[in-house]
């Protein structure tokens, strides 16, 4: 597209990879937002509490791809995917007809070599956690570029890591942002107040052709509506 400059927007595994291509390419990203990201907090100690059945089956499925399941389930996958997702579905079924074509979209995504998904599986320290988390490097990313942060309230994704960087960021434009209601497909869950952050972003971006840094306000609160800020 031979883009010099762009407004950089990454969603769960999308945020990990556009916030370490700003760190490493801050001249080109105008803007980084990030939606749900994942990779982001350290991993946790170990609990000692944990039942060892569980830990015994946590080490088994270790070595396997996150969605092997798929492939291994052949012609089936689409329904095998509804039956362990159905929600997925649910969220597309105002715009769609046929309910079918969601978990068939994401069969035929995944039914082939996983490529990208082994990529993923090399990155991770166990599902959900990354090997060189995003705040262990988020120093590094340039203090003049804004960031925008949202997460859904509901989502499996931990959201500590955003009051760290928030206290790592304090003279630059950034902003947090939690959406009440929505899981980790924020997009899908609420999807107006999703697309009017992008747009709030989007606006300041193009106000502010010098990145001047610029912190909002101090207080923070759950959003739900596009009026209902949560700022940082």
């Amino acid at each position: 597209m031979k883009l010099k400059e762009f407004i950089l927007l990454g969603h769960s595994l999308g945020g990990f990879l556009a916030a370490s291509y700003s760190i490493e390419h801050p001249d080109r990203v105008r803007h980084l937002i990030l939606a749900d990201p994942w990779g982001f907090p350290e991993k946790p100690a170990e609990h000692k509490d944990v039942p060892l059945w569980i830990k015994g089956i946590s080490y088994v499925l270790k070595p396997f791809n996150p969605l092997a399941g798929i492939r291994v389930a052949g012609p089936f996958g689409p329904w095998f995917i509804n039956f362990v997702r159905p929600d997925i579905s649910k969220k597309y079924q105002m715009a769609l007809e046929d309910p079918n074509l969601i978990p068939e979209y994401i069969y035929q995504c995944n039914s082939q070599q996983p490529s990208g998904e082994s990529a993923f599986h090399a990155m991770m320290s166990d599902f959900g956690w990354a090997k060189v988390p995003i705040v262990k490097r988020i120093d590094r990313l340039d203090a003049k570029m804004p960031v925008t942060l949202l997460y859904g309230a509901r989502s499996w994704v931990d959201h500590s890591a955003g009051d760290i960087i928030k206290e790592k960021r304090t003279s630059s434009y950034f902003k947090l942002q939690v959406i009440s209601g929505a899981g980790h497909h924020i997009y899908a869950d609420k999807p107006e107040a999703f697309n009017q952050i992008v747009l709030d972003a989007c606006n300041y971006t193009d106000s502010t052709k010098s990145n001047t840094p610029m912190i909002t306000g101090p207080d923070e609160q759950e959003r739900d509506e596009p009026e209902s800020d949560r700022n940082s």
